[in-house]
């Protein structure tokens, strides 16, 4: 990590000012962290396809959704960026990718006017779909943006006492599907919701590994996680069961309803588990689990594929 800040400083410094601008792009998407952007996509699109499926979607609002849920995302990684650097949490040490506040690549200040920047943007875009949806996108948009922020930052960080799991669950499962087939068909259903429990499932599992890597780091610096209260075999058991959990809930949408048995599809998923769950089981070096935390979202996107496709047949 060391490394790769020198390489990244000292291409910061050695180019014009045009260069710098570049530069300084790479390493805000990278603060962002795009490998996780997935957990934010899958249930806006999944949500989109739903609404489609009942012949009351609404392209504006499918694509502003997209963009305020990636953006709610991007605030969330940002103040954790900030947050675990001011708490101590990022250390020199850590075996993650990159942190720019941690690194000296990005300064405190910087940060939270990026963070206060990207919340003025949400709450642009988001003036529509209020309009539309009314006090319900009201209520998901102010708590997605509230609890991202107190994930890691506040009196009572969520992170922090092991409640990020949850946070993750609720708010890039349910609230972001069901949010996105609201604001398009102004109507909810049972079936709604529950298929937002996938895509939260499948976040889980990646959050988990995430947990999993800094297991170490995190004990010393106090932040309990569920993997840091109950160790590593639960943390690997939770990647497991999320893992089988969110491939079983279009089976049980099917039991229920009788309808959309393809959406089953997303069991496939199952079949390029191996490697990731070779890596979570026995390798728990941070090489192999950064690959996992990729590897992992790359199945959620397959997973959102899956099911989108099964859905509409």
């Amino acid at each position: 990590m060391k490394m790769k800040k020198e390489k990244l400083s000292g291409k910061i410094e050695k180019t014009g000012t045009e260069k710098k601008r570049g530069t300084s792009f790479k390493v805000w998407l990278s603060a962002s962290r795009p490998k996780t952007l997935p957990a934010s996509i899958v249930p806006v699109i999944m949500g989109t396809v739903m609404a489609y499926s009942s012949r009351r979607h609404h392209f504006l609002s499918a694509v502003l959704a997209l963009i305020c849920a990636v953006l709610i995302q991007v605030v969330t990684n940002f103040v954790n960026d900030y947050s675990d650097f001011k708490k101590g949490t990022d250390s020199p040490d850590r075996i993650g990718p990159l942190r720019v506040t941690q690194a000296g690549l990005v300064t405190p200040g910087q940060m939270l006017r990026a963070i206060a920047s990207v919340i003025f943007i949400v709450f642009l875009l988001s003036v529509y779909l209020v309009y539309r949806g009314g006090l319900p996108i009201v209520v998901i948009g102010f708590f997605s943006v509230l609890s991202g922020i107190l994930y890691t930052a506040g009196p009572f960080p969520l992170g922090y006492v092991g409640l990020g799991d949850l946070f993750v669950l609720i708010f890039f499962g349910p609230a972001a599907l069901a949010g996105t087939y609201y604001v398009q068909t102004l109507q909810m259903d049972w079936t709604v919701i529950c298929a937002g429990f996938g895509p939260g499932l499948m976040s889980v599992a990646i959050l988990t590994v995430n947990n999993l890597r800094d297991i170490e780091n995190d004990r010393k610096a106090g932040k309990k996680t569920l993997a840091v209260r109950f160790g590593r075999s639960f943390a690997v058991k939770e990647y497991l069961y999320s893992l089988l959990a969110a491939a079983s809930i279009p089976t049980v949408i099917y039991f229920f309803t009788g309808r959309h048995v393809y959406a089953s599809l997303v069991f496939l998923m199952l079949f390029f588990t191996p490697r990731v769950l070779e890596n979570v089981f026995s390798r728990f070096d941070g090489p192999s689990l950064n690959q996992t935390l990729a590897d992992t979202g790359k199945l959620l996107l397959l997973y959102g594929l899956l099911f989108s496709i099964g859905w509409l047949l």
